[in-house]
């Protein structure tokens, strides 16, 4: 797929047209697309394979597939869907070759170390303390989304991380909207009490004000009191 010059001003263009343009071979438009899709893609494959290098091969992978195969989209769903479906496709070949059975709705209903979630910053400058904390509880969180089973780790990651409503996460894994919603319920339970037992001996640290924080407070009053005699 020889790549003609890149467009000026793909970002302001919709999926549709950008997919017009991929397939007249626009260089700008297959970095706009890809851009636009590559976190969302990246987590579903993740939830999928559990490993981040695997999940980038199985995105690069399902993109090579996607711009050669362009043709085959016909917009029955959006663009976003229908690439997320070969990735899906693709990391479930990828667990299929390393375990023979597996499937996206392996498990039935009543048995159902990526960085998925940022934490926002505030105003003030980073405290070491807090950051580590904010990591460790990350971590926690990325255990056990990766601890859930197959069928509720994919619709978590789906519906919850990368905020699809219940519509496009049912749309995307062939699933329907009542199954995405138990699943939804049940992984959320399931992490819920899984945190619970990680963060348990952490909680006594919740709530830390100390370190840079505490010296900040400190030299605030200090200041607001003014010179002292």
């Amino acid at each position: 797929m020889r790549l003609s010059t890149p467009s000026a001003n793909s970002a302001a263009q919709s999926d549709e047209d950008l997919v017009a343009l991929c397939l007249a071979k626009n260089e700008g438009a297959v970095r706009e697309l890809t851009r636009r899709h590559n976190r969302r893609l990246f987590r579903l494959a993740r939830g999928v394979v559990r490993n981040d290098a695997d999940a980038e091969d199985v995105v690069q992978e399902s993109y090579m597939r996607a711009f050669l195969g362009l043709e085959r989209f016909r917009g029955d769903a959006s663009f976003g869907t229908w690439i997320g479906r070969i990735v899906i496709n693709e990391a479930l070949g990828r667990v299929r070759r390393r375990r023979p059975t597996v499937e996206i709705d392996a498990e039935p209903e009543d048995q159902l170390q990526a960085r998925i979630l940022a934490f926002p910053h505030g105003s003030h400058p980073p405290d070491p303390e807090h950051s580590m904390a904010q990591r460790e509880m990350v971590t926690a969180l990325e255990r056990a989304i990766d601890a859930l089973p197959d069928p509720f780790r994919v619709v978590f990651i789906a519906r919850l991380v990368e905020g699809l409503s219940i519509e496009e996460t049912a749309a995307l894994l062939h699933l329907r909207p009542e199954t995405v919603k138990t699943r939804v319920h049940r992984a959320r339970q399931r992490v819920r009490a899984d945190l619970e037992k990680q963060l348990g001996p952490m909680v006594s640290s919740a709530f830390r004000f100390e370190g840079a924080r505490c010296e900040r407070l400190t030299d605030s009053v200090i200041k607001r009191l003014g010179p002292r005699p």
